[in-house]
């Protein structure tokens, strides 16, 4: 039978347990979530690369379909001309454009019959960039954030004689069958978002016209357009054989905050010293070979 003792023994934690409590529930979240923000990170960048392969399978798609002709890539920006024989029909801003979110832009572009209407493939999911207008007004992300290398498809009024005038040394891929290094020539990529615009991602070799695959001959360099750093300071490509990756940057100028204005285009790269362009130049040697 319990005593008076026992029966006036007060239940519950007392201040110094609740303490001690929470103290340890800060301790343990300190360790956790860095680990947790990782583990998301990977996650996330596994899933762009999946993207960029689906993207890929369905560039691939359409060559079978099209006689080994791949999709026209236009480029569309500051240009009142839209079509949807291009591989994405919009343009990314930063105001209520709704380029930036109408599905019809993707579904009704050439690549859209390949996804069958559902548009999540066009999107990396680390890519959360919205100005402070397309957040005012709900907005959760943008519709695209991959873009094309301008020099695989047909590029309309920028091909002469079958030359692309943005890039006269580099060759044009206009059909699958004429790209003779397909595991290093790079298709798809996650783009800045302040470069992004159009689906045609440019940069152009300073370096009268020479160059290719294995080539490092840029001078007087500056980014174009820009690719993204979403993953720990890397970019997911997909190449013409199908296969993704990761690529690391190794120079400053390529790792511009993923965040609206942040990057004022075209962007200057030091002439020295010239590691200071190795990132160029990577892009450079994977986007075509010399004519």
């Amino acid at each position: 039978m319990p005593t008076a003792a026992s029966k006036a023994r007060p239940t519950g934690f007392t201040m110094i347990e609740l303490l001690v409590v929470i103290a340890i529930i800060a301790i343990l979240a300190a360790i956790l979530l860095p680990a947790l923000s990782q583990a998301r990170a990977r996650a996330e960048g596994i899933a762009c690369l999946s993207n960029t392969r689906q993207l890929t399978l369905a560039w691939q798609l359409y060559a079978e379909d099209h006689e080994s002709f791949l999709p026209y890539n236009l480029g569309m920006n500051g240009s009142s001309f839209r079509t949807n024989i291009n591989w994405v029909n919009n343009v990314m801003t930063w105001d209520l454009s709704a380029d930036n979110t109408n599905p019809a832009t993707i579904t009704q572009a050439s690549l859209g019959a390949y996804f069958g209407g559902v548009t999540g493939s066009y999107h990396c999911p680390s890519d959360r960039a919205l100005s402070a207008v397309q957040s005012s007004a709900g907005w959760d992300h943008r519709l695209r954030s991959y873009s094309m290398n301008a020099m695989v498809g047909n590029a309309g009024a920028f091909l002469v004689n079958g030359v692309n005038v943005n890039n006269t040394g580099y060759k044009q891929f206009l059909k699958i069958t004429q790209i003779p290094q397909p595991t290093e020539i790079f298709v798809f990529l996650d783009e800045h978002p302040d470069s992004i615009d159009d689906g045609y991602f440019l940069n152009k070799d300073a370096a009268a016209g020479t160059g290719g695959y294995g080539a490092n001959l840029a001078t007087s360099a500056e980014w174009q357009d820009l690719p993204a750093s979403y993953h720990n300071k890397a970019t997911a490509f997909s190449f013409a054989d199908g296969h993704a990756s990761l690529h690391r940057w190794l120079n400053g100028k390529t790792i511009q905050p993923t965040v609206p204005f942040a990057v004022n285009l075209p962007l200057p790269i030091p002439d020295h010293p010239a590691s200071e362009q190795t990132d160029f130049d990577w892009v450079l040697a994977h986007m075509s070979i010399g004519n």
